[in-house]
């Protein structure tokens, strides 16, 4: 029992919803999940550009740092301003001291074009020598097109697929549309309503999920690796662990803490490097799943990355918190005009 653990990993991420608290209420209030995105998400990354971007990546990103979070696995889309976006996003993590393995999410949403430029977004960076996988939103705003120039993308530069995957039943189709498409190397965030195993990695997003109203995954009946994400609910990652084993014990009383913990430790094999970070916690029990599930409030205290310290008596050593705070609450009132 000890204090001490490897850098967490958020494996699902949308690193530009941290500028959306506070954003002025929908036009129509949504009744589901595709309103949902109609109303609020959708209006939002239109909206948004790249000093928006970069705002709320750092800010994003700072937070992660703050709750001992070291590697982020971002799925981005800005369809108002693509070209070079996930440079912004990889650059302002890397100011902060996180890792960060980006994507764009290609969608025909905005047309043939807006797929061609979201395709193109992430070959330019990932030829450049970013980190990344290549970016699909999900099957139902894509065409068969799309989706097959996305995979075949991906496979061409030898990097996974980053896809929201049957996360309502507006997109169960999903798992036949990807069927022929998906690889072991595939990380498929959400899988509520998947009828059928894919290859590749399952995301698993319990706040976001019941935030929304989609239902529940049932993550331990996925035959292959399970990682826990956010889906741009912060990047705490003790407490996303927290609430992903209440709600698996919600549906099986015999689940266990470190039932849910192997999807914390999952994320060390989607992001290797993060496993040699360092994290002194406030709590000395913190490499305890049984002890950390029933303790609310664990905080990072000290944090190594790459054997840098970038987290020292719980302020970041590379950035100034109160100047990132500021900036995206300047960006954010630029946003919240636009909406």
């Amino acid at each position: 029992m000890g204090d001490m653990t490897p850098g967490m990993v958020c494996g699902h991420h949308h690193l530009y919803s941290a500028l959306a608290r506070g954003m002025p209420a929908p036009p129509v209030r949504p009744a589901n999940f595709l309103q949902i995105l109609e109303q609020i998400w959708w209006r939002l990354d239109v909206a948004l550009d790249l000093e928006m971007i970069r705002a709320s990546a750092r800010l994003g990103a700072l937070e992660a740092l703050e709750c001992g979070t070291t590697a982020i696995v971002d799925h981005h889309e800005s369809p108002s301003a693509i070209e070079g976006s996930l440079d912004v996003i990889a650059d302002a993590c890397r100011q902060v001291g996180v890792r960060a393995v980006c994507a764009y999410g290609v969608t025909d949403r905005h047309g043939p074009d807006g797929a061609r430029r979201g395709l193109e977004e992430n070959e330019r960076f990932l030829r450049a020598g970013g980190r990344g996988l290549v970016g699909i939103h999900a099957a139902f705003t894509c065409s068969d097109e799309t989706l097959e120039a996305a995979a075949g993308l991906a496979e061409d530069l030898n990097v996974g697929a980053h896809v929201h995957v049957a996360e309502d039943l507006v997109d169960a189709a999903a798992g036949d549309r990807l069927a022929g498409l998906a690889r072991d190397d595939w990380l498929l965030a959400h899988g509520v309503h998947l009828h059928r195993p894919l290859p590749g990695t399952l995301a698993h997003n319990p706040r976001s999920n019941m935030n929304n109203a989609v239902g529940y995954a049932h993550p331990a009946a996925w035959p292959g690796r399970v990682v826990l994400g956010t889906d741009g609910i912060g990047a705490d990652m003790l407490e996303e662990f927290r609430l992903a084993y209440a709600r698996a014990r919600e549906a099986d009383v015999g689940m266990s803490p470190e039932g849910s913990w192997q999807w914390v430790e999952a994320g060390w094999q989607l992001v290797p490097e993060a496993r040699a970070d360092r994290v002194r916690w406030s709590y000395n029990g913190a490499d305890d799943p049984w002890r950390l599930a029933f303790t609310p409030g664990v905080r990072a205290i000290d944090v190594w990355v790459d054997g840098e310290q970038v987290l020292r008596a719980g302020r970041p050593t590379r950035v100034d918190p109160e100047e990132v705070r500021r900036k995206a609450a300047e960006q954010a009132k630029r946003l919240f005009a636009r909406l």
